[in-house]
This record gives C-alpha cells, sequence and structure tokens, in this order.
C-alpha cells in the first residue's frame, strides 16, 4: 500500500525532533538535515556532496516507536539489511561505501555525483547520521558482468550489489563489474580493468567473475586472459580470487543442472569452470567456486521453486538473478570471504 505524502512529511518532521543536532565540522557537512522525505513513502532520501573517495557512515536506528530500517545507496546497492528497534530503543551501525563516477556500471551512466543514501525498510526509525571520510578503508573490487553488477533498475540484481549488507566499516566494495563483458573486453576497454588496476592498493582483494559472455573465447585465450588478470593485480599489492560463475536455471528432466548451458560450456565446448577451478590451481590463487554453490541451490530448491532465484517470471530469463537470487548468492560469496580468511573475521557482522 503506498504512504501518502502527508505520511511522509510527518516521519521527517518525527525524525527531526528526536535527532541531535545535525554536525558540520568539515567540507561534506553532516547529519539528517541532508535528508528528504521520499513522497508517497516512509523512506529518507539523503544526499552529500563529496567527491570519489571511501567513506564511513554512522547511522543511529530507532525511535520512540518501534521500527525496522534498511539502508541502501548509490544505484541500489544493499549497505545495511532490515535491522528491528523496539519502542525507546537505539541501535548504532556504521559501514563503509565506495564513492566513484560512474557510481555504478563503468559503462552505465554515470549517475549522480556525491554519495546518495536511501533509508527505508518497513518502518525506517532514524535518530542520527554522520559520514566522514575513510581513505585508509580496505576495498573489495569485483570484477564481472552483468550477474555481478550494480544493476540500475529493478528486477535485475547482481549479487555484488548485495555483498556489502555482510560487511562492516572498514571494507568496501567497489563493484566495477559490467552487463556484457567477457574476459577479452573487460582487459581491452580503458574504462574497466585499467581503472580496477590503478587504484587497487597492497592487501586489496580482487574478486574475479568472468564467463558468462566468453561464448566464443577458446580455452587458450581464456586461460591467458584470467591469468593476466590474476597477474595483473598481484603486480600491484592485491590479493586476486578467481570465482567460478553462477549456473544459468536450466534443467534437464531428472531435475539436476547436468549440462552445458546451465554450467557455462561455451559455443566451442570450453567448460569455463573447469577451467577456472584449474588456472586456480596452476596459480595458487583462492578459489570461490560460485558455480558449485549456486548449482546445489537451485537444484535443492527444485524446477518451480528455483524460478524464484531469478527473473524467469518477470522476463523469461534464467541467468539473471532476482533481488531474492542475488541476496542468496552475496551470501554465499560472503561466506567463502569469511571461511577462507579472505578478509579479517572483524569485517563481517
Amino acid at each position: 500500500m503506498k504512504r501518502t505524502p502527508v505520511l511522509a512529511a510527518s516521519l521527517l518532521a518525527l525524525l527531526a525532533a528526536t535527532a541531535p543536532a545535525a554536525h558540520a565540522d568539515d567540507s561534506y557537512g553532516q547529519g539528517l538535515d541532508h535528508c528528504a522525505a521520499v513522497a508517497e513513502t516512509t523512506a529518507l532520501s539523503c544526499h552529500f556532496d563529496l567527491p570519489p573517495g571511501t567513506y564511513d557512515v554512522t547511522v543511529t536506528l530507532g525511535g520512540d516507536t518501534a521500527g525496522a530500517t534498511a539502508i541502501s545507496g548509490e544505484t541500489r546497492r544493499a549497505l545495511l539489511a532490515e535491522t528491528p528497534t523496539g519502542a525507546g530503543e537505539r541501535i548504532r551501525r556504521s559501514f563503509t561505501v565506495d564513492v566513484r563516477d560512474p557510481e555504478g556500471e563503468p559503462t552505465g551512466a554515470t549517475g549522480s555525483p556525491g554519495l546518495d543514501l536511501l533509508l527505508d525498510g518497513s518502518a525506517p526509525r532514524v535518530a542520527a547520521l554522520r559520514v566522514t571520510p575513510a581513505p585508509t578503508a580496505t576495498r573489495l573490487f569485483l570484477i564481472g558482468d552483468s550477474t555481478v553488477c550494480d544493476q540500475p533498475g529493478d528486477p535485475y540484481t547482481g549479487w555484488g550489489q548485495r555483498l556489502p549488507v555482510h560487511l562492516k566499516r572498514g571494507v568496501a566494495v567497489a563493484n566495477h563489474a559490467d552487463g556484457g563483458e567477457s574476459t577479452v573486453t573487460f582487459l581491452a576497454n580503458p574504462a574497466l580493468f585499467d581503472r580496477v588496476e590503478a587504484a587497487v592498493r597492497p592487501g586489496d582483494p580482487v574478486l574475479i567473475q568472468l564467463a558468462h559472455n566468453d561464448k566464443q573465447t577458446d580455452a587458450a585465450t581464456y586461460r591467458a586472459n584470467l591469468t593476466t588478470l590474476v597477474e595483473r593485480v598481484r603486480a600491484r599489492g592485491g590479493e586476486p580470487v578467481l570465482v567460478t560463475p553462477i549456473v544459468r536455471r536450466w534443467f534437464n528432466a531428472d531435475g539436476t543442472l547436468n549440462n552445458g548451458t546451465a554450467l557455462l560450456v561455451n559455443g566451442l565446448g570450453v567448460d569455463h569452470p573447469a577451467e577456472i577451478r584449474a588456472l586456480a590451481a596452476t596459480l595458487a590463487t583462492p578459489l570461490i567456486d560460485l558455480t558449485a554453490l549456486t548449482r546445489a541451490r537451485v537444484e535443492q530448491l527444485g524446477p518451480e521453486p528455483s524460478k524464484a532465484l531469478y527473473l524467469t517470471a518477470e522476463k523469461r530469463d534464467n541467468t539473471h538473478t532476482s533481488v531474492r537470487g542475488a541476496t542468496e548468492y552475496a551470501a554465499l560469496v560472503a561466506a567463502e570471504l569469511k571461511a577462507r580468511g579472505l578478509l579479517p573475521q572483524r569485517a563481517f557482522r
């Protein structure tokens, strides 16, 4: 049900009444004075006019009545999962955001400059908000295609878009995945890998998931391209992590995904996940076998329930994920990052 503009305005007034005075102790400005009610909703839209970089966001959730608040930002990135608060309760949460231009896909629309946040959820309650520079924060870089990227429009959602909710302050997801890209094009376009390479600092993890668009890339070229990506990340002091691609939802009659379409075997017979697994062993590179993990989940659900993970019903699309699918797959990636020690344990929620 839609909320009225009056309700939204009332909410903003309530938040303003319960919030402490806004800070303005640096050039970026702070506080809920940067927020405005979103028409016909209970959400608040906040804008901070600041240059590209990494920034810590600290928010105090809660109010006089019970609430449930989620925060997203920039191009539909999920930054804080919906968090409940009881009547009169206050909870502080922090996270770190990568602000860049363009803010979403590297070859997509520029978006708006600065940092944009959406304070939403089923019953948003926010008492205070503060944004501060975090120039030494670790950045978790993502290299990938449309199944990973910050998708600009609903219902499409990349798993990289849902990954930030698993991370605490100190680590920002820098999602440089771009729709339609292959290992060939990601290396060839200066707006893609060249930009990642220039930004990587020692210790930054770089997740690489490219396969869906290498439809006519031969095995030798595919291996060479992935090797180049790994070696150039290492040359910058970064930590490359190879990631096998998410499965396509393409069932056999027996309810399994044991076929080339689902498991990303290309038109030349190149088995992408197998190539990635072998190369990870050869290069001594950490591996997240997302193909195996997503196959297990889709087969567990079966042909009908698994449609909810993809855009089968909405777009007849069995490659790209829904919000639910991207959320589940991001959780799988986060669990692997934690289990393999690819980020400090304190980095995870």
